[in-house]
């Protein structure tokens, strides 16, 4: 029988990083402060370490992943590649269905792809603690896990409503040593202000952002780690695209069409960034990024200058956004409830070069259970999303009888989210469309922003942000 799973040995772990903004047709415009002018990187210090801003702001094509983080990787990476013939079979497609599956890491999802270069990053910096938010857990427990592992303190700002649903990713973080906290909470003036709108409020990722930046911001031995949305996470995360076409190379394939979860952007962006460049180079592949109804930051969204977190205590990113203060439902997926994406999803978006859709909560617990069903592994709710859009795909190839080879992130086993699965098969689950009036009436409180361009700075390590200069100096 023909291999259904493709693996790649410890010495094919990547040795580099992608970076896309090398090959992006416009530089990225730079994040602004209160006052509507660029902020520096003398800013940026104040929650990041300098060696995690040399890759937020760089411009090279190509970074080198330390050694040290390499030989990390190796307690999981490389991930298999999965030919998935059982749900072929049960769907009746032509088409070839590959998933990647990063469910094998210590956390079970692909969060630790940038949780242990940030934690080693940190440590290199000489610095003993972070702070951080997490909505499903998946990076919260990633980040506890690294920290870990290079003996860094972390304390995390878990989304209420998530720390309420997803108690044994409490656990899993506290095992590694790990304070956890339901944010909202008394502990932050950001969190007490929350507190004091809503004395019940569910919490959301934005809040938890803010609660995270503003203690790290206000303690010198602290700095601040986040888990998606900046250019840093998304470049960490393209290990998985880039292990993923060396696996299909193995076996002579090529995607026609890539599917993968999209919340803040480094799910997406792991798989589908390292097979964007070959699009420039004249292949043609379909990179398709997956949302939840409940929360459409791409296809409902507006394109504007935003913060990143409710208070406004982190830089204003150019990106698609349903407004900061934006408060998503309960879904079950909490990790993509996420008011905006990353600036560089946002952009590639803006100028058709990706592709985004969104689908309904009950409809991607029914395309997990199918999956489960089929290939044995139980899917992560946000990995169900890419799993819905993969299938709706796959049936549209059984109507025409065209054979496209797809590919889709399994970005996390659900081990931990059998509470939603129950629920689902319960009846307890509803579907949410946001309601367009609701995200009008949020977009109305986006911050008033001036004409911003971005001219490329061309120096010897590639061309980067305009604002990039004082760093190297």
């Amino acid at each position: 029988m023909e291999n259904t799973r493709i693996y790649l040995d410890e010495s094919e772990i990547p040795t580099h990083w992608y970076n896309v903004v090398a090959d992006m047709p416009n530089p990225p415009l730079p994040p602004l402060g209160p006052d509507g002018n660029p902020v520096g990187p003398e800013q940026m210090l104040q929650i990041f370490p300098g060696t995690i801003l040399e890759q937020e702001m760089s411009g090279e094509r190509w970074i080198a992943i330390p050694e040290e983080v390499r030989q990390a990787y190796a307690l999981w990476r490389p991930s298999p590649l999965c030919r998935a013939r059982r749900l072929e079979q049960a769907l009746g497609t032509p088409a070839k269905i590959y998933y990647k599956y990063e469910g094998v890491s210590p956390t079970g999802s692909h969060k630790p792809n940038s949780a242990v270069p940030q934690a080693y990053l940190n440590k290199v910096a000489g610095i003993k603690r972070l702070t951080t938010e997490t909505g499903a857990g998946q990076w919260g427990s990633s980040l506890a896990f690294a920290g870990q592992m290079f003996g860094i303190a972390v304390r995390i700002y878990m989304v209420k409503i998530s720390y309420e649903q997803k108690p044994y990713r409490r656990s899993m973080m506290k095992t590694w040593g790990a304070e956890v906290f339901a944010s909202p909470t008394n502990m932050t003036e950001a969190g007490r202000g929350f507190l004091a709108k809503d004395p019940n409020s569910q919490g959301s990722l934005g809040m938890a952002i803010s609660e995270a930046v503003e203690e790290a911001a206000s303690r010198a031995d602290t700095k601040y780690a986040l888990g998606s949305v900046l250019n840093h996470v998304l470049l960490h995360q393209t290990v998985i695209g880039l292990e993923a076409k060396k696996q299909l190379a193995k076996i002579g394939e090529y995607p026609d069409m890539i599917f993968a979860p999209c919340g803040g952007g480094s799910n997406f962006a792991g798989i589908a960034f390292p097979f964007l460049a070959d699009n420039a180079a004249g292949k043609k592949v379909r990179l398709v990024a997956v949302e939840p109804t409940s929360c459409p930051s791409l296809t409902k969204g507006e394109y504007a200058y935003d913060f990143g977190d409710v208070s406004g205590y982190t830089p204003m990113m150019k990106m698609y956004t349903l407004g900061h203060d934006f408060m998503p439902p309960g879904i079950h997926a909490g990790g993509l409830r996420y008011h905006g994406e990353s600036p560089l999803v946002s952009q590639l978006f803006h100028e058709k070069l990706i592709e985004a859709v969104a689908v309904p909560q009950l409809a991607t617990f029914e395309a997990g259970v199918m999956f489960a069903r089929a290939e044995g592994i139980i899917p992560a709710p946000e990995s169900n999303h890419a799993i819905r859009a993969c299938i709706d795909e796959a049936l549209r190839c059984k109507a025409s009888g065209e054979a496209k080879t797809l590919l889709f992130n399994l970005s996390g086993h659900g081990h931990f989210d059998m509470s939603a699965y129950d629920r689902y098969f319960a009846g307890e689950l509803e579907d949410f469309d946001y309601p367009r009036a609701a995200i009008e009436e949020s977009l109305k409180h986006l911050p008033k922003v001036g004409s911003v361009t971005a001219t490329p700075l061309h120096i010897s390590r590639g061309v980067g942000y305009a604002w990039l200069e004082p760093i190297r100096g």
